[in-house]
């Protein structure tokens, strides 16, 4: 199944900003971003339930937000996208807005 994954960690602290890395990595375990803070990830119902945990093992839940979409397969017949399509990579970048 292909899943979607969008974050938004508060980086106004030192434990905020290890956060981010923390979740950015997790998610680039599982798939291929796309955006900042987006994630397209192709995982089965058991590495789906596993990204979950990690992620919220990880987030604080009074400061960040985290949602994961399942999307509709066949994925090409449902997501449309405009303008530059391109990977974005941050490898050895501070994920720091």
């Amino acid at each position: 199944m292909w899943v979607l994954v969008s974050y938004d960690v508060s980086t106004e602290t030192p434990e905020g900003r290890k956060r981010l890395r923390r979740v950015a990595q997790i998610c680039k375990n599982y798939g291929q971003r796309v955006q900042k803070s987006v994630f397209e990830c192709q995982v089965n119902e058991m590495k789906f339930e596993e990204l979950r945990r990690e992620l919220l093992r990880i987030i604080n839940k009074d400061e960040d937000n985290l949602r994961l979409y399942r999307l509709t397969e066949p994925r090409e017949r449902h997501v449309e996208s405009y303008g530059l399509i391109k990977t974005i990579l941050f490898d050895d970048e501070p994920l720091i807005a």
